[in-house]
């Protein structure tokens, strides 16, 4: 039989696959699938029996390297083609429009079947995860030839088919809140749990998204530096994210963005699923809110599965107390919780009446191989961020270092106030800032000013910050909170001392030999006053000055105390240890637990639903910025969405400005603004 093109061969394919098959999925020589591609499209379209196809956004590699975002629109897909090939199509759909119906070759096809797919009242799923590829030649392209060569026929066909476009349903489009006291389902579909024949610790990880910053930096650290032999990770992710570094995380682990593919209604199904499909004995959650509030319930349904978190930072000004506070709400159900300081450890024991035993601190640690200072060369370094001209100005200027994201938890407008009054005592140094965040341009006024632009260099957020500590001579950190910051281990490691202020664990890392930690003089809950006490100000001027005289003597101590006891290894061996421990003596009062709360499922899920209608404010902000900042929109399809879907009123919206009076609304500005 001859094929005469891509189309028809489909076609031939379509009519002879099995008669069972309920769904087709494409696969050209050019494109590749991600791992869980077929998965989450299978999901999808099984909690969606209404639509007709889903498909996902894509990378572009190859001759051109982008990312291919676009919100579905009828009317611009009318005038262009915004769908992929890759897709996953129902079989009675396809068969009832015809399949491709067309033999030319170098022709739209795929844009055709789209159009005739509308034309019938089918409309499609997107999912926002980049789960597919398309390598794009120089030569020999399908879509090129159907440019140049074919384009008469081709536009023909396409101007047949839309021209009798009279009616039409939009996509549904993730990410999306979608939830309004729906039942919760957990049996979506029926799974028989995996045997496996080895003795491996499959750890079902929950965390809100993978993102740039020190707790995804520790998560990734995890799941790569842990024993492959003897540990697995599937990770679940629970909030609308960029999540630049899930690419990184996909090379030790199996991730799903549940927020990219699924209703919130289903995410419990979806969890259940992956329990039972890949044999999972540890749950480990970190920062999740929603993972939190289905402890109860996976205890309930898992009684032998232990459960552990890690806890970063307790956070007094955002929910009086963060994540320590959701931790200590869902302790009967949690074997053990971690802890990266011994005064987040207190603060649990004292504040939160947590079991001693049940608290554990962890030191973060640093890889001291990737941060050693012997890797890197200072001149070169100094030539790729500054001219040669400023170069010959700061020659005998020390450097002073601030590096996080440019947000309100890090007092970036403190440590101005600090150097201006340091600028006016002496004047042989200057400041790198590396980071952005959203206060990043008010300090850039406030540099500009105060005629100050010689002084600071702002280099963006850096991915390889050990540049930067190579060339500084000491690193700043102003927080009016942390754990226990990544920034110091890495600094200390490179060779450079640290000035801090005294919060969350800093004193546990920062020794008087390394640098000098700063009494914090300003409330938490008061993280919003940008008036700066001048007792605080001059104690960071004095305290920096002290480390500036005598920066040759800090710095010989500096990278012994992180090879003495804060080296990555260190923290991993120790992990592997608990984790082995748990699982293979789990906390009997844990199950306990768990069997008396299996008597009141319908309860536990009835409490994560109202989680879920109580978290709506913060989810919808988090969809709308994500589709605002990372999703290509046709002016007119954006008006189409209408002003009252806009961050911009959204903030001045009435319920935000109550929200703003009793301090909820900061959990949203957190989740925008300080990541």
């Amino acid at each position: 039989m001859e094929i005469n093109g891509p189309a028809a061969a489909r076609d031939f394919g379509i009519e002879h696959s099995a008669k069972e098959s309920k769904y087709i999925v494409f696969l050209d020589a050019d494109d590749i699938y991600d791992d869980t591609f077929l998965e989450c499209c299978y999901w999808t379209l099984e909690t969606h029996p209404e639509a007709s196809w889903t498909y996902t956004d894509s990378v572009n590699f190859g001759e051109r390297n982008f990312f291919w975002r676009k919100w579905y629109d009828v009317e611009w897909e009318k005038q262009e083609n915004l769908l992929i090939v890759s897709s996953c199509i129902r079989k009675q759909d396809l068969l009832e429009v015809g399949c491709f119906g067309i033999t030319e070759k170098k022709v739209y096809e795929d844009w055709y079947l789209w159009l005739k797919l509308i034309k019938a009242g089918k409309y499609p799923i997107r999912m926002n995860s980049l789960l597919t590829y398309y390598r794009q030649k120089k030569e020999d392209s399908e879509l090129k030839e159907s440019n140049v060569n074919n384009k008469k026929n081709a536009m023909k066909l396409i101007e047949d088919v839309k021209s009798n476009i009279v009616q039409y349903n939009q996509a549904i489009q993730f990410p999306k809140y979608d939830y309004n006291w729906e039942d919760i389902a957990d049996e979506r579909i029926k799974v028989v749990t995996k045997k496996n024949n080895d003795d491996k610790i499959r750890v079902l990880m929950i965390l809100p998204w993978l993102v740039t910053g020190g707790a995804d930096r520790f998560n990734l650290d995890l799941v790569s530096k842990m024993d492959k032999d003897k540990f697995e990770f599937t990770i679940i992710t629970t909030l609308p994210a960029k999540n630049e570094w899930r690419h990184y995380f996909e090379k030790y682990a199996t991730v799903y963005d549940l927020t990219t593919f699924l209703d919130m209604k289903d995410w419990l199904s979806f969890i259940n699923y992956i329990i039972k499909k890949n044999n999972i004995n540890l749950i480990f959650n970190s920062n999740s809110q929603y993972g939190y509030n289905v402890l109860p319930y996976l205890k309930a349904r898992y009684n032998n599965i232990p459960i552990v978190d890690y806890v970063h930072i307790e956070e007094w000004y955002w929910r009086n107390g963060g994540y320590s506070r959701d931790s200590t709400a869902m302790q009967n159900v949690i074997d053990k919780t971690y802890t990266c300081n011994e005064n987040s450890r207190r603060v649990f024991i004292k504040d939160f009446g947590r079991k001693a035993r049940e608290v554990k601190t962890v030191y973060i640690g640093v890889d001291e191989k990737k941060f050693n200072p012997d890797k890197f060369e200072k001149q070169e370094i100094l030539q790729n961020l500054f001219t040669s001209k400023e170069i010959e100005e700061i020659k005998n200027k020390k450097i002073i270092s601030f590096i996080c994201r440019i947000a309100e938890q890090k007092r970036p407008y403190l440590f101005f106030e600090v150097i201006r009054k340091l600028n006016q005592k002496r004047k042989d140094f200057v400041v790198v800032i590396a980071g952005d965040g959203p206060l990043l341009s008010g300090l850039k006024n406030k540099v500009k000013a105060n005629q100050m632009e010689k002084i600071f260099k702002f280099v963006g957020n850096m991915k390889d910050t050990e540049r930067i500590y190579k060339i500084s001579d000491i690193t700043v950190n102003t927080s009016i909170k942390e754990g226990l910051a990544l920034t110091s281990y890495e600094s200390l490691s490179m060779g450079v001392p640290v000035v801090s202020s005294d919060v969350g664990g800093q004193k546990e890392l920062i020794t008087e030999d390394v640098g000098i930690v700063v009494s914090c003089l300003q409330k938490e809950e008061e993280i919003s006053n940008y008036n700066y006490s001048d007792e605080e100000i001059y104690a960071f001027v004095e305290a920096i000055e002290k480390v500036l005289d005598n920066v040759d003597d800090y710095k010989v101590n500096c990278r012994k105390r992180i090879l003495d006891g804060f080296t990555i290894n260190r923290m991993i061996k120790k992990l592997e240890g608990e984790f082995e421990k748990i699982v293979n003596n789990p906390n009997k009062t844990k199950i306990e637990n768990g069997k008396n709360l299996s008597n009141n499922i319908d309860i536990l899920k009835h409490l994560i639903s109202t989680f879920l209608v109580s978290n709506k404010l913060e989810y919808d902000w988090l969809v709308e910025d994500f589709n605002q900042k990372n999703v290509h929109r046709l002016e007119t399809v954006n008006k189409k969405i209408g002003y009252e879907h806009t961050l911009e009123y959204k903030l001045k919206h009435p319920i935000v400005i109550a929200l703003r009076k009793i301090g909820i609304y900061n959990q949203c500005k957190r989740i925008l603004g300080m990541r």
